[in-house]
């Protein structure tokens, strides 16, 4: 994983050393490993990331370890700005994933609708 934010994934690091927090930080760094491959031979991430987000969730992550991901990743990772604009317009319902990419956030994936 090419990390372009050394300071910060160590602190991610030293402040998940619990199981929860450890599983959202290896699921990461595996999905951003397998995106690396991809953007490498020449694919783009919109057509690759969703599949490959499945294909790294080893351990049945949550949707709340989902977004968490997402966050540390668009932190700390070479291509984490490119992932988090794919991931909130992938997730929006109306127009927030528009507004949180104009502002540098991260929509929470973990959303009940009750309806």
């Amino acid at each position: 994983m090419e990390i372009k934010d050394v300071v910060a994934w160590d602190k991610y690091v030293k402040a998940n050393t619990d199981e929860y927090g450890k599983a959202i930080l290896d699921y990461a760094e595996r999905w951003a490993n397998l995106l690396e491959s991809s953007l490498k031979k020449g694919e783009k991430l919109e057509d690759i990331a969703d599949k490959l987000s499945h294909k790294a969730d080893t351990d049945g992550i949550t949707g709340f370890m989902y977004g968490a991901a997402v966050q540390v990743l668009a932190h700390c990772w070479k291509y984490g700005e490119e992932l988090r604009v794919w991931h909130n317009l992938k997730t929006q319902i109306g127009n927030e994933g528009e507004k949180a990419n104009k502002t540098g956030g991260v929509l929470n994936p973990a959303l009940l609708s009750v309806g």
